[in-house]
């Protein structure tokens, strides 16, 4: 009984020499940069706007977070598609882009609180499509990698449907898919909430409509899986931001209000 208490107690120990050992957060300060990892083609979170800089509503909560850690804020565009590999390479720090906080995301990666309920919806431009399921034998749109993407091709509820439709295409960006089905190639899209209302707001094109919530989309920043102190802090600052006002101050430039679910406390 002895020999196995003095193992549990020497395991315990190393767990805690392990977590000790996490120095996430103090390799990124001495090198004063934050490298955050994001699709530059996803409004309004991180996109690239006029002049070709690149902005959005979690770009301007990762700049104030840097802000607050003392480091420079890097921008690294990525392949979508990619971004858990970009991650495990090392060549980002985090990806920060309007990711979708999914069980397979939980465990491979160390992931933030979820900071936005986002929605997951149908874009259309015709309107004999006013339910989902007025789209069985048409061809609905995802973009490569996402979250929409996931839920339609991979949940079992949603199997027989997936199954009904003509086609499930995918694209590398919402843009492209919005133009492709403009042009008559594409029934609709599985989109991002947020994304289709910036999309149909700057496009001022009063044909384009959602329907269908199909499931709720909640927003989190991925971090390496070992890298658990860096996190840790990054959500410390989110919630410090979210009591002194300052996510207000930016979901209102965005967003016209505060719609973050970052807790304050």
């Amino acid at each position: 009984m002895k020999r196995v208490l003095a193992l549990v107690l020497a395991m315990m120990m190393l767990l805690g020499g392990v977590a000790m050992a996490d120095g996430s957060l103090q390799a990124l300060t001495d090198r004063g940069q934050f490298i955050l990892g994001l699709d530059d083609s996803f409004p309004p979170m991180g996109y690239r706007d006029e002049n070709n800089d690149i902005v959005g509503f979690d770009i301007d909560l990762a700049r104030e977070v840097c802000a607050r850690l003392g480091v420079e804020l890097v921008l690294q565009p990525i392949d979508w598609s990619a971004k858990e590999m970009e991650l495990a390479a090392g060549n980002i720090d985090c990806i920060w882009n309007g990711m979708s906080s999914t069980p397979a995301r939980q465990e491979s990666m160390s992931c933030s609180i979820n900071y936005m309920n986002n929605m997951i919806v149908f874009l259309t431009n015709n309107e004999a499509n006013q339910s989902r399921a007025d789209l069985v034998g048409k061809v609905v749109a995802v973009q490569t990698g996402s979250f929409a993407e996931e839920v339609l091709t991979t949940y079992e509820e949603y199997e027989e449907y997936k199954a009904s439709l003509a086609e499930v295409r995918g694209y590398p960006d919402y843009l492209t898919a919005i133009m492709d089905m403009k042009n008559g190639n594409v029934d609709a899209i599985l989109i991002d909430l947020v994304v289709a209302n910036f999309r149909m707001a700057s496009l001022n094109d009063p044909s384009l409509f959602t329907m269908d919530n199909l499931a709720d989309d909640l927003y989190c920043i991925g971090f390496r899986k070992e890298d658990v102190a860096l996190r840790d802090k990054v959500n410390e600052v989110l919630v410090e931001m979210q009591k002194d006002g300052k996510v207000d101050e930016i979901a209102a430039t965005w967003f016209g209000e505060n719609i973050s679910i970052i807790p304050a406390e």
